[in-house]
């Protein structure tokens, strides 16, 4: 899934040597039966969010970021984002952001609104209703498409790409009553296709989940944040991110 950048992307990180720090999330709350790690309880999100308020940082939405980043003043700024668009994320996170003075970006599914992560094994979790997606919105926080049925693009035809990328972006956009600039790639399956889909659809950028380098604004790298993640835990996180960052950024966006 992981290519090799471009000669356009070499010179780019020659230019902005720096990659921005974004961290994953999924569900803020509790659940019995958690499979896949996704799920972090608010009192240990309130922990991490602390830690990063503690250490002179704010969390922002990856719109906010991105363009903080092209005007020189992203210095202090962390990317905060949540997949799938969980109902209690908008229950649980919304209210600790805002305490903070943070804002962070929520990549719901547009073909599953008030639905449910039939995608996953085990007790489905509901996801956030038009209701719950405006009041995100209307709290200043940024809308992104994670597609429209949570569905891999990697390999994907035509048609699903269309479907998924550009399809829930005008479905999105009418939702909001304005254009939705981000997307993020459900199980962060995608290639050179799947990012030449999101960039003619009209999306700003893309979020993926890769480590190691960015394959340009249709595939910002992030950082998966959990339960098991305590304070010292983050503060970990964001020592390697800064010792990474010098050693390979010849390889940011």
């Amino acid at each position: 899934m992981t290519e090799a950048p471009s000669p356009t992307s070499k010179a780019a990180g020659r230019r902005q040597p720096h990659l921005p720090l974004i961290m994953m999330y999924h569900s803020v709350g509790t659940h019995q039966h958690d499979p896949n790690n996704l799920v972090v309880t608010p009192e240990r999100f309130e922990e991490q969010m602390a830690t990063l308020k503690r250490r002179g940082l704010r969390g922002v939405s990856v719109a906010e970021l991105l363009a903080a980043r092209a005007a020189g003043s992203a210095r202090g700024l962390v990317g905060l984002t949540f997949d799938d668009g969980y109902t209690d994320v908008v229950e649980n996170a919304l209210p600790v952001l805002q305490r903070f003075g943070f804002s962070a970006t929520s990549y719901v599914l547009a073909g599953r609104i008030g639905g449910a992560n039939e995608w996953d094994e085990g007790t489905p979790w509901p996801l956030v209703d038009e209701a719950g997606i405006r009041r995100w919105a209307d709290a200043g926080f940024e809308v992104g498409s994670h597609g429209t049925m949570h569905v891999a693009l990697e390999g994907a035809r035509p048609e699903v790409l269309r479907a998924e990328i550009a399809d829930s972006r005008e479905r999105l956009s009418d939702l909001l009553g304005k254009p939705v600039g981000g997307y993020c790639y459900a199980y962060g399956s995608m290639d050179a296709a799947a990012r030449s889909a999101v960039a003619e659809a009209g999306y700003e950028h893309a979020c993926a989940i890769i480590s190691r380098q960015s394959l340009g604004p249709q595939a910002l790298p992030r950082i998966y944040v959990g339960q098991a993640h305590t304070s010292k835990h983050i503060l970990k996180m964001l020592y390697t991110y800064r010792l990474h960052r010098r050693i390979s950024g010849r390889h940011a966006l």
